[in-house]
């Protein structure tokens, strides 16, 4: 009975701990939300959307210096070609032949959830680099003001069932 009342606590915890009010981030009106979305998940698409973020963060660092939103916007506009241009070097230094994409505009973001925290989705000012198909996983962050730098590598999904199966198995056994 003392087991099946403990497992009943713990099941209640859980529900209650699942039904918890989500936590939304609101990223500030005026804002420039940055993502790049590579071809696939596969090895060799997550490898080539790495090299070209480093060869666009190179671009954007100088615009990351920027004071105000109308002074990144201006960075932004004025260095699209040369980000381009300098994708274009990248593909080809690392021998990748899938197209790529360049947005600088309204863009399109889902929801995300990130470290327990909730992004909304919704339409924002932003540079999106697609790579080819554009559905593995993205870098995202936003460029001002400077808020985030992180890789979408599934870190918010925290897997939780160990250690309730180890509490469950010890009072089990």
């Amino acid at each position: 009975m003392k087991k099946l009342l403990i497992i009943l606590g713990i099941v209640t915890l859980i529900i209650i701990y699942n039904t918890e009010e989500k936590k939304y981030i609101n990223i500030p009106e005026e804002s420039i939300r940055y993502r790049i979305i590579p071809n696939s998940n596969s090895a060799e698409d997550i490898q080539a959307k790495e090299q070209i973020q480093k060869s666009v963060e190179k671009d954007l660092q100088k615009i990351m210096e920027s004071n105000t939103i109308e002074e990144t916007r201006t960075n932004i506009i004025n260095n699209l070609d040369n980000i381009k241009e300098n994708i274009e070097l990248t593909k080809k230094d690392i021998n990748y032949d899938k197209e790529i994409k360049i947005n600088y505009g309204l863009n399109y973001f889902p929801e995300k959830e990130y470290m327990g925290k909730i992004y909304e989705e919704g339409y924002y000012e932003s540079l999106v680099v697609e790579i080819g198909n554009a559905e593995g996983s993205n870098f995202w962050c936003v460029l001002f003001p400077p808020l985030c730098m992180m890789e979408n590598t599934n870190k918010e999904e925290v897997e939780y069932t160990f250690f309730l199966k180890n509490l469950i198995s010890k009072i089990i056994n």
